[in-house]
């Protein structure tokens, strides 16, 4: 595939002619997964039905699940067709319980969706798993209408196989926010550091702090509907401890396994698009030497912005210069978000 030419602060990730063969050297076919069927730290290049029946049941303790919405969209030569909610519902049941068989019995499972299809979802999950939330997370992207509201919003599904036994570890996904009213006692701050005027706040099931990748994050790839990091890192962490697999059936451009290697989790993914399967080889390896996941620094969650505003306060008359050198997108784009 021929690369696109790209303006100078542009730092989307590209293929480099000479970094194909090494990296499809790290990419798994159907055939090579038959020999060696361990699924630890594999990105394997097939269709889904072919390699379901050839990976181990529960093997996964987390499964983060971001298949095509019931809408029509090529994914790098590989078009998915809007059909009848009915349609919808049935194709998701046609690999929804063989995806969730994979689950361990303490496992949790994530399921990505918008507003037109998050229904259809739901229902096919429950078939087959405890459903204990719905996330609404804000995208900051999005094509206006005339004739509707923008949609803005898309939903995760997050469902267990035993509601009495699962992991969820809320001091990991916790956030730092703004302290608007301040409040103290006895002259004291209560619950919020003066220094930086934020406190940190217990998750809900609403984010508004997630940055959509886009041309000035080197995150950033060609895939048409790219996860944030950021977005993965809430799922990984509240639901998965150190050393434990994450499964994505669905990989695209490699999000959940890179996130869940910067993260130190172990991570197998299934994507039918080769070029795609090249963008997840390359982050993986770039993974080996860059941890940072941006709007997490240390162990904490920052809401959007507020990283760079403590950045600036910090160091006094060189405002301007930092400003200049992120640029002006209202999602930060620098290493401190």
């Amino acid at each position: 595939m021929e690369e696109k030419p790209r303006a100078a602060r542009n730092r989307t990730l590209t293929i480099l002619p000479e970094e194909r063969e090494a990296l499809r050297a790290s990419i798994v076919d159907a055939g090579q997964f038959r020999q060696d069927p361990d699924p630890a730290g594999k990105v394997i290049q097939a269709d889904l039905f072919a390699i379901l029946p050839l990976l181990p049941d529960a093997f996964a303790d987390l499964i983060i699940i971001d298949p095509p919405y019931n809408l029509t969209k090529d994914f790098g030569g590989h078009t998915f067709s809007a059909m009848k909610d009915s349609s919808y519902e049935a194709w998701l049941d046609s690999w929804l319980p063989a995806v969730c068989a994979k689950l361990k019995a303490d496992g949790s499972l994530y399921l990505c969706g918008d507003w037109k299809c998050s229904s259809a979802m739901q229902r096919a999950l429950e078939k087959n798993l405890t459903v204990l939330n719905r996330i609404t997370w804000q995208r900051e992207k999005g094509r206006g209408a005339k004739g509707n509201w923008k949609n803005s919003m898309e939903d995760i599904w997050f469902a267990v196989k035993d509601p009495q036994n699962y992991c969820f570890d809320l001091e990991a996904v916790k956030m730092r926010r703004r302290v608007i009213a301040p409040y103290r006692s006895d002259g004291k701050p209560k619950d919020w550091d003066e220094e930086s005027g934020t406190r940190l706040t217990c998750p809900s099931n609403f984010w508004d702090d997630i940055s959509v990748p886009f041309w000035s994050m080197p995150e950033n790839t060609d895939h048409p509907t790219q996860k944030p990091e950021k977005l993965y890192a809430k799922l990984i962490l509240a639901s998965s401890r150190p050393g434990a697999m994450v499964f994505d059936p669905f990989l695209g451009s490699g999000t959940a396994a890179v996130t869940a290697k910067k993260l130190g989790r172990q991570y197998c993914g299934i994507e039918v698009n080769g070029e795609f399967c090249l963008y997840a080889a390359k982050r993986l390896r770039m993974a080996d030497t860059d941890k940072e996941i941006q709007g997490y620094r240390d162990g904490v969650f920052w809401e959007r912005n507020s990283l760079k505003e403590q950045h600036l306060q910090k160091q006094g008359g060189k405002e301007k210069i930092v400003e200049n050198s992120i640029g002006h997108n209202d999602s930060y784009s620098g290493s401190l978000f």
